[in-house]
C-alpha cells in the first residue's frame, strides 16, 4: 500500500509497506524514487516485461526488433550504422544476424557507395513479421503508459530522448 502527502512531496517520500515484514514496517524508497535512473529502469523493466510477453508469438527479442525495425525503416542500411544507433558491439550484431539468417528474415546486398560493407534489408518473411510486430508494439507501450495522456507519453519520449541522445 503506499501512502502519499499532497502535491510534490508525495513524490519525494512514498513509502510501501514490505511484503511479508513483520509488523508491516515501512519502507522508504523516497530517495531512490526521486533518481532519473531508478524511475527510468524501473520504468524499463516494467515495459521490458510486457514487451517478452507480447513478442513471444513473434520470437523476437528486444534487439531482435530493434535491428528488424531499423532495417525495415532504413533499407540498404549497414552493420557498422546499426551498432551505433543501438550502441552495439559488432560481434554481438554478428550473432545476432546469424540468427536472423537462419529464420530468412534478412537479405545482404552489396552496398551502392562502400564496396566493404553490405546493405540489409528485411526478406518478404521479415517485411511480413515486423508488419505485425511493430503495430504490437506500439499497442504494448500504449498498454504500459495507459496512466499517461498523449501528451504526457510524447513530453515522456522527448525527455527521455534529451538524456541519451
Amino acid at each position: 500500500m503506499w501512502n502519499t502527502l499532497d502535491g510534490d512531496a508525495a513524490a519525494r517520500t512514498h513509502t510501501r509497506t514490505a511484503r511479508g515484514a513483520v509488523g508491516a514496517a515501512a519502507v522508504d524508497g523516497g530517495f531512490l524514487r526521486g533518481l532519473v535512473g531508478y524511475n527510468a529502469r524501473r520504468a524499463g523493466v516494467s515495459i521490458l516485461g510486457l514487451f517478452k510477453e507480447r513478442m513471444q508469438v513473434f520470437d523476437l527479442q528486444p534487439v531482435d526488433f530493434s535491428v528488424l525495425s531499423l532495417i525495415r525503416h532504413n533499407p540498404g542500411i549497414t552493420a557498422r550504422a546499426i551498432c551505433d544507433e543501438l550502441n552495439l558491439m559488432a560481434p554481438n550484431l554478428v550473432r545476432l544476424m546469424a540468427r536472423l539468417d537462419e529464420r530468412a528474415l534478412v537479405r545482404r546486398q552489396p552496398h551502392p557507395t562502400d564496396g566493404r560493407a553490405w546493405g540489409l534489408s528485411l526478406t518478404p518473411e521479415g517485411e511480413r513479421l515486423m508488419s505485425q510486430a511493430e503495430p504490437a508494439a506500439v499497442q504494448l507501450e500504449v498498454d504500459a503508459t495507459a496512466d499517461l495522456n498523449d501528451e504526457e507519453r510524447a513530453q515522456l519520449i522527448r525527455l527521455l530522448q534529451r538524456i541519451y541522445l
